[in-house]
């Protein structure tokens, strides 16, 4: 019986340690991806983020390896196509801002999900855990009530944004929770080859129409009244404007990719731990504790993007992460 006891105490510390360090990585994650959307659009930030990842990953396979079974890829596979649209989702809310408040109330609806699940599946918690529940629910409400002047102001737009990607991270803990202790790294690998591939081929679909746009709107400026005439001269002007705008655009893009490629590093680096976190323990309580990781993303926003939040909404974060941490005790 102590030996069980041991055991079972070691893998709630496991759990903890990594969920908790995954949390705050992927927070960092989650600051770098809406700072590159800002800059680019958040359909790129998450391709080239993917795209890094990958590469990360297939650099590091070597050193922790996996079995390649049917089972594992079928589920890494199904992750990345749920983590496609869980970061397009979460970086462009973010992107919109603010992260200080949109991020929480994604982290709360990411924690809830798994928790239903686990109720569906069987799972029964205590009574602490459904008061938990309730409370991450006034959470959501105080963080999106603001009836301060001048402090942030989430869109409705952001919000529903936040509340979709929430959902679709709970599904990403479910579906790599369904891989086995075997497969290593192989399901993250997945994970990241299939979202870059989704990621790209988007990215390549919205930039053939928005060409074919341009490319209809040419015959249509051609004709316009006086174009011909003063074609020459307009040349020169448009040529002359052009080299004064592009440094600058052309600057805006890279920084956007440079903040992707970062954020897609930092992030295998999360998910890496937050799935050791899974492996070592519960479900519900890796998928809670690793909803803390609006702590990362509201301390840099505090520091770095100076946001403002009204005492409502700060009482509404408090509630939230003290709502994961009732819900990693029921």
């Amino acid at each position: 019986m102590s030996v069980d006891y041991a055991a079972a105490t070691l893998a709630i510390m496991l759990t903890a340690v990594f969920s908790l360090s995954g949390a705050l990585v992927f927070g960092a994650a989650d600051f770098l991806g809406g700072l590159a959307a800002k800059r680019v659009s958040a359909i790129l930030a998450t391709a080239v983020a993917s795209g890094a990842g990958f590469v990360v990953l297939a650099a590091a396979f070597p050193l922790f390896g996996g079995a390649w079974t049917a089972h594992d890829v079928w589920w890494g596979v199904v992750s990345g196509v749920i983590g496609a649209v869980a970061i397009s989702l979460l970086y462009a809310c973010l992107a919109i801002g603010p992260m200080s408040i949109l991020s929480p109330l994604t982290a709360v609806v990411s924690a809830i999900v798994p928790m239903a699940w686990g109720l569906v599946s069987g799972e029964r918690f205590s009574t602490l855990g459904y008061w938990a529940l309730g409370l991450a629910l006034v959470a959501v409400v105080l963080v999106g009530f603001v009836p301060e002047r001048g402090a942030v102001r989430p869109s409705l737009r952001g919000i529903l944004m936040a509340v979709g990607s929430g959902i679709a991270i709970g599904g990403f803990y479910i579906a790599i929770d369904q891989t086995s202790d075997e497969s290593g790294v192989v399901p993250l690998l997945l994970n990241r080859g299939v979202n870059a591939a989704i990621m790209f081929t988007v990215v390549g679909v919205v930039a053939l129409v928005a060409l074919a746009r341009r490319r209809a709107a040419v015959p249509v400026a051609a004709t316009a009244p006086g174009e011909r005439m003063s074609q020459g001269e307009r040349m020169p002007q448009s040529t002359s404007l052009g080299a004064a705008t592009a440094p600058p655009v052309r600057s805006a893009t890279a920084a956007g990719i440079r903040l992707a490629i970062a954020c897609g590093v930092v992030d295998v680096i999360a998910n890496g731990l937050l799935l050791a976190g899974i492996r070592a323990g519960d479900l519900s309580v890796a998928a809670v504790l690793g909803a803390m990781y609006p702590a990362g993303t509201i301390l840099l926003a505090a520091l770095v993007l100076k946001e403002r939040i009204a005492p409502v909404q700060w009482a509404g974060l408090v509630l939230a992460l003290a709502a994961a941490g009732m819900l990693a005790l029921a």
